[in-house]
């Protein structure tokens, strides 16, 4: 961990077009530089989905300027968090490291309507997280 953050977190699904954009764009969001924040995808998408950033806008976060990333063994290394939504076997495994999956519904194909509540369980999740690193930072 840097001495500059309290953790770094990975956030992986399949396209990194929804779900762990929509992760991601909570965590920072909520967290600022305090905790390091990374994305990826085993697949990933050709762009972030538009209902996806349009959930998110609603809430005052703007994911527009995202891209889907390719997931690395690097960014799996470099994270104290991997926290997966449904990426499968594609997750490489390290020791030390504090694996979460978080299932959620993809919402690939769905309108903003659909998204929604994928989303208001994301911040939720992102909440428990940032209040879980901040405890662990305080020991």
């Amino acid at each position: 961990m840097s001495s500059t953050t309290a953790a770094s977190v990975l956030f992986v699904c399949v396209h990194n077009a929804g779900r762990s954009q929509m992760a991601a764009g909570f965590l920072s969001h909520l967290a600022g530089d305090r905790i390091e924040v990374r994305s990826a995808g085993s697949v990933p998408a050709d762009q972030v989905n538009p209902s996806a950033v349009e959930a998110m806008k609603e809430v005052g976060i703007d994911i527009a300027d995202q891209q889907p990333k390719v997931l690395t063994t690097e960014a799996v290394q470099a994270s104290d968090y991997v926290i997966t939504m449904g990426c499968g076997d594609a997750c490489p495994i390290f020791p030390g490291k504090k694996y979460l999956d978080w299932a959620l519904e993809d919402p690939a194909g769905k309108g903003v309507a659909s998204v929604r509540p994928i989303r208001d369980q994301i911040k939720t999740r992102i909440e428990d997280l940032i209040a879980e690193i901040d405890a662990a930072a305080a020991k």
